[in-house]
């Protein structure tokens, strides 16, 4: 029961090539940055991601991007990342863009055994009807689109709604940041850092997790765990450093009144 591991680098150690990972985080926002670095550190490539976006240039999985790591994202989110972009106009790496709580709804439903789900999210677009262009060509024109997804009218509350169906998301792996987790793997997520980091952990057949603070068995009131340990394999603890490497997306700053 005892899924600490001594460093990130022996955590990730056996992520190869072509893995396919799950990565949490929302914009700058529960990050697992030591993890991703300890992974750029080694030499795995070809990587498939999902995650809500792919960090931003020089910091998540902007690095791995940066690197050339990376062969296929799915998410829900390209802007403020200008490498990304590119790479995506430029055909240099395929995106699956999906709406952010069908992204959600996929990793968690990949996690608890629930094949596909209908939602009525993208119904009548481009989602459902296939054409998204998942990979370009390099004369710009799409090399690959997406391919149309069964439809389905159902009788919800006495009006009749057309739902699409999406399948369920599972990956070889996930790396997930919590901010207090304890040696069986039940973790806290701090605020927003649990939008999308437990159901990241969730669909991973191999859930890898970093920790600010690292706790005894018991230590963590039950009703208090946003992810149960079942869902965690591997758990890193970060040092107050590492803790503290937290960046700013968005410094704002404005002239206080005087007194």
């Amino acid at each position: 029961m005892d899924k600490r591991v001594a460093s990130a680098a022996e955590a990730v150690a056996d992520i190869g090539d072509g893995a396919s990972i799950a990565v949490g985080g929302f914009g700058l926002n529960g990050v697992p940055i030591v993890l991703i670095r300890a992974l750029l550190d080694g030499a795995a490539t070809d990587l498939e991601v999902v995650s809500n976006n792919c960090g931003v240039d020089g910091w998540g999985l902007g690095l791995l991007l940066a690197a050339g790591r990376i062969r296929r994202v799915i998410g829900s989110y390209v802007g403020e990342n200008k490498e990304f972009a590119r790479q995506y106009l430029g055909g240099e790496i395929e995106v699956e863009l999906t709406p952010q709580g069908t992204l959600a709804e996929r990793m968690r439903a990949g996690g608890v055994g629930i094949p596909a789900f209908y939602t009525a999210s993208g119904v009548g677009t481009m989602v459902s009807e296939g054409g998204l262009p998942w990979r370009y060509a390099a004369d710009g024109s799409v090399a690959v689109a997406s391919p149309p997804k069964p439809t389905a009218v159902f009788d919800v509350l006495g009006r009749e709604t057309a739902y699409v169906l999406e399948t369920a998301i599972r990956t070889d792996y996930a790396l997930v940041r919590a901010a207090k987790g304890d040696h069986h793997g039940n973790l806290v997520f701090e605020k927003s850092a649990r939008n999308f980091n437990p159901l990241a952990a969730m669909a991973g057949r191999i859930a890898i997790a970093e920790v600010d603070e690292l706790v005894a068995p018991g230590e963590i009131d039950p009703d208090e765990v946003h992810l149960p340990g079942i869902y965690v394999d591997r758990i890193v603890q970060l040092s107050p450093a590492e803790a503290a490497d937290l960046p700013i997306e968005k410094r704002t700053v404005r002239t206080r009144p005087e007194a």
